[in-house]
């Protein structure tokens, strides 16, 4: 790949004392990533160092800048965040670890909006940590969706075999049930099918959504969410051209192996959708952030604190984000090179009709 057609990605580093820059040194030790982005790394190099040194074995090389604008396309770039010495300690929650963390994906985020880098990788913050009078989210994707103004957002966790949206996030279950309307389902199932057609080139998506309660509900007798709630939001957004199927009782779902067929499904709540997603995802899993106009994944782990400072931590996941980051970039500027093109789009077809004619033959 061109150095001019490759994106620049953005990395924020997560919460100094997780595993944050253990995972992202690992990641960027390997040059041949370089064929494929330019990475710039929201921190300070005084961090970086701290975190080098207890990966001995491993040459991490870097250009240090203090200006977006010296971007170096041919390393890995340290955008200098901050300056201070920062006591870092591995393994230990603290509000300094927190602080600069945000400090971090700040940053990376206001570079992202201004549009010098076409991406952004997120090592993981701590929920408890990254709390501050100046900063009250629950976790990225809501302080992304602020700083976006974006209408609605979704969590989507994608693997190789499945992907999951979530259509409630970090919310005690008491709270979900409250939480589900129809109204809000409907914009999720449309927010979904766009992201799939843009963002994963699915031309026309098939969309399973999960019931909230038990058997899905057995017909009232475990629950109405269903007959009430979550059935009506499927029909109507049948109507506005969603091939879309449910509710689904979400054990015999999964247990069916039922997500395969389907391109992505929507679940009510967070363990409903996670548990099952990092049990059965063939492949590294990637959360990525749906419906925003930026380009936005992370690893599907924490900040791990328990290992922190070991090398111990395995960089797989956070890779993984990095190259679907690529991926969806890739994906998104292709669909809008055929929508300029229409001619482009229909040849296409024309190619995969003769391509299927020439294989039934």
């Amino acid at each position: 790949m061109s150095e001019q057609n490759r994106p620049v990605i953005g990395i924020s580093v997560g919460d100094l004392n997780g595993i944050g820059i253990e995972i992202i040194i690992k990641t960027f030790s390997d040059n041949r990533i370089l064929e494929l982005c330019t990475p710039v790394i929201f921190a300070s190099n005084k961090v970086i160092n701290f975190y080098k040194k207890s990966i001995p074995e491993i040459n991490f090389n870097y250009a240090s800048i203090k200006e977006i604008s010296k971007i170096n396309p041919k390393q890995v770039n340290i955008f200098t965040v901050w300056e201070e010495d920062v006591d870092i300690q591995p393994g230990q929650m603290s509000d300094t670890g927190g602080k600069y963390g945000v400090q971090s994906l700040q940053a990376a985020v206001k570079a992202l909006k201004e549009k010098t880098i076409d991406a952004l990788v997120t090592a993981p913050l701590h929920k408890y940590t990254m709390q501050s009078n100046a900063f009250s989210f629950t976790g990225h994707t809501p302080f992304l969706k602020d700083a976006f103004k974006a209408d609605d957002v979704l969590m989507l966790m994608i693997a190789d075999n499945m992907r999951v949206g979530l259509l409630t996030e970090h919310l005690a279950i008491m709270d979900v049930a409250k939480n589900i309307n129809k109204e809000q389902i409907i914009k999720k199932i449309n927010l979904l099918k766009n992201s799939l057609i843009k963002d994963f080139g699915v031309e026309r998506p098939r969309i399973a959504v999960l019931g909230l309660n038990p058997h899905a509900g057995d017909e009232g007798l475990v629950g109405r969410e269903e007959k009430e709630v979550i059935r009506p939001a499927i029909l109507e957004s049948k109507k506005n051209d969603c091939v879309v199927m449910g509710p689904y009782s979400a054990d015999a779902f999964f247990a069916r192996g039922n997500h395969e067929k389907f391109d992505a499904i929507l679940a009510m709540y967070h363990d409903q959708g996670l548990i099952p997603f990092k049990s059965l995802a063939i492949g590294e899993g990637t959360n990525f952030t749906a419906g925003l106009q930026a380009i936005r994944t992370s690893p599907d782990h924490g900040t791990a604190f328990d290992i922190a400072g070991k090398n111990q931590a395995d960089e797989s996941s956070f890779m993984a984000a990095v190259f679907s980051a690529i991926d969806i970039y890739n994906t998104r500027n292709h669909y809008q090179e055929l929508r300029k093109n229409p001619l482009k789009k229909i040849s296409a077809h024309v190619v995969a009709n003769a391509v299927d004619e020439k294989i039934d033959e």
